[in-house]
């Protein structure tokens, strides 16, 4: 069972007001930091097997901080890069909703291609990738994080649970949030999505999977838990 977890990037001056996409030299504003910093405290009792990001600058700057004080370092993979707005980069959101694309990036995002960028479905292909490949290299008992952006984030939930592209809109990641997903060979798990704070202890991948249960347990450790099951204690 591989266990990934996904980071977006802390606040800087253009989370919100503007799509800021591969506008380059964004970097974390001092809220944005703090984020990052409060973020890298919460996961220290987790033993990372490696630390991955986008190459734009706010990511870097959060797995950094995730980063410091461990002895894995930050790699870059530009598959978990912003989607390429294209046209749409550096545009202000109130001004990007009048333009009649913008409902179809609401309601039919496998549709959608930016003008002069990619499309939203070429976003998820290859991020969704670029997990399945660092899986297989890192190997079915590592813990590893992706840090990366909201589109992205949300386009490997819905692939991981096995939602069209177009309810995508449905999943939130905002600023500095854990989203986490366990991966086995049958199916993948959501174990926490758009999680801004709290305890990581269960996230902690067991050591061994029970031979019996009562049904409530993950027993081949790719079943659900009937019932719901009994959590972690």
């Amino acid at each position: 069972m591989t266990t990934v977890l996904l980071v977006r990037h802390g606040l800087t001056a253009m989370t919100g007001p503007v799509l800021a996409g591969w506008t380059p030299g964004v970097h974390l504003n001092e809220r944005g930091r703090e984020q990052a910093e409060a973020l890298a405290r919460r996961l220290a009792p987790l033993d990372l097997d490696a630390i991955v990001s986008s190459p734009l600058e706010r990511c870097q700057e959060t797995a950094g901080a995730v980063a410091r004080g461990r002895a894995v370092s930050v790699q870059t993979d530009d598959r978990f890069g912003e989607c390429g707005y294209g046209e749409w980069t550096g545009r202000p959101l109130k001004e990007l909703a009048e333009d009649p694309l913008w409902r179809v990036v609401q309601a039919h995002p496998s549709a959608v291609v930016f003008p002069g960028g990619e499309a939203l479905a070429d976003t998820q292909a290859r991020a969704v990738r670029a997990v399945r490949e660092w899986n297989e290299r890192l190997g079915e008992k590592a813990t590893y994080l992706v840090c990366s952006h909201g589109d992205v984030i949300k386009a490997i939930v819905a692939d991981a649970l096995g939602l069209h592209l177009d309810q995508f809109q449905r999943i939130t990641a905002d600023p500095a949030s854990l989203t986490v997903i366990r991966y086995t060979p049958l199916r993948p798990f959501l174990l926490r999505s758009n999680d801004v704070g709290g305890d990581v202890a269960n996230l902690v991948p067991p050591n061994e999977v029970p031979e019996e249960g009562d049904g409530g347990e993950n027993i081949t450790g790719s079943d659900a838990a009937v019932g719901g099951g009994p959590g972690t204690t």
